[in-house]
């Protein structure tokens, strides 16, 4: 069945096989730019005549853009995290809120771990050194990080990224620790891991990687009272969420070497401002939010926000819908 009918907004620049699939079965328009974000402006001006929105988490999708979305059905938004999107108002207007779980679980994983592995080994700081012609002789103590072998690593948000990341840090004969909002005892039986406390884990763990869902309850979950609790030696890694880790608070413990080090893909405020503070230190290892970009996962992604879209505006059930209410609402 055509729906050509309906109309969609995708707020940035799809892959075109992508854009075919959606031009099938509606009326497609897009923000044709693939590194420039819609103006606010702009969507607050047009998106009264849209069906569906293909979003991104640049996009911030409150109340004030749901009102003026008045026909809007389908929200699809192409990330696992949708804190960008005020949920309970678009269920209140019975829209439905998609994501696209799952399929950059592995490839965030894999980032996740090599950040932990850069942050430790200074690979940064030791090729930067290397290019502007600072290695001069080989130097036993120069550039040398900390081990990853052995080392203890604890996981704040046991979730499908979480567990991936333990099953990484397996292979490294890590110790592993979790906090989560619940134990997950088929896991520790699996991967031989183990539930702490929040305060038991950063004062135990030589790697913390944040990995939780960005929500009211984990907003600045990480200030400088839990950065005291870690070890001296101890190395941050956040690529989860920005606003999970209070960034002000985590500058002063670097400064006054509370902890050894940090390495981050996220932001309170992306892009960084290139004068921020964090950008200062060689001991953080920083990068522009690229957890699950490997090329096969964002087309994963773009495939997965499309079916999400298609199937909410065809009047059947998406297979990542977050709001359920939202569905039943217009049985």
């Amino acid at each position: 069945m055509i729906f050509i009918n309906k109309k969609l907004f995708i707020t940035r620049k799809p892959p075109k096989h992508v854009l075919d699939y959606l031009n099938e079965n509606f009326q497609v328009d897009i923000w044709d730019s693939e590194d420039e974000e819609i103006p606010r402006e702009k969507l607050l001006e047009i998106i009264h005549q849209y069906d569906g929105l293909l979003s991104l988490l640049t996009e911030n999708i409150d109340k004030e853009v749901l009102d003026q979305g008045s026909n809007l059905k389908v929200i699809s938004n192409l990330a696992v995290g949708y804190n960008n999107i005020h949920v309970e108002e678009a269920s209140l207007r019975g829209i439905m809120v998609t994501n696209t779980p799952g399929v950059l679980t592995e490839t965030t994983a894999d980032l996740t771990f090599a950040l932990l592995l850069a942050t430790s080994r200074r690979l940064i700081e030791a090729s930067n050194s290397l290019r502007e012609g600072n290695w001069k002789t080989w130097s036993p103590m120069y550039l040398t990080g900390m081990d990853v072998n052995g080392s203890t690593l604890g996981i704040i948000g046991l979730g499908e990224i979480g567990a991936a990341v333990a099953r990484r840090a397996k292979g490294f004969n890590m110790n592993i620790l979790y906090n989560s909002r619940t134990p997950k005892p088929l896991l520790e039986d699996e991967l031989g891991i183990q539930y702490a406390d929040l305060y038991t884990l950063l004062q135990t763990s030589d790697f913390v990687c944040v990995l939780t869902p960005f929500t009211k309850q984990t907003k600045n979950m990480i200030t400088l009272k839990e950065l005291k609790q870690m070890k001296k030696t101890a190395i941050l890694i956040n690529t989860a969420r920005g606003g999970i880790v209070n960034e002000a608070d985590l500058v002063q413990a670097l400064s006054d070497g509370m902890i050894w080090g940090a390495g981050l893909d996220v932001f309170e405020q992306e892009p960084i401002p290139t004068d921020h503070p964090l950008l200062q230190f060689t001991n953080v290892v920083t990068l522009p939010h690229i957890g699950s970009a490997s090329i096969q996962t964002r087309t994963k992604m773009w495939e997965l926000a499309a079916r999400n879209l298609t199937d909410g505006l065809q009047g059947k059930k998406p297979p990542n819908l977050v709001n359920q209410e939202a569905y039943q609402s217009k049985e």
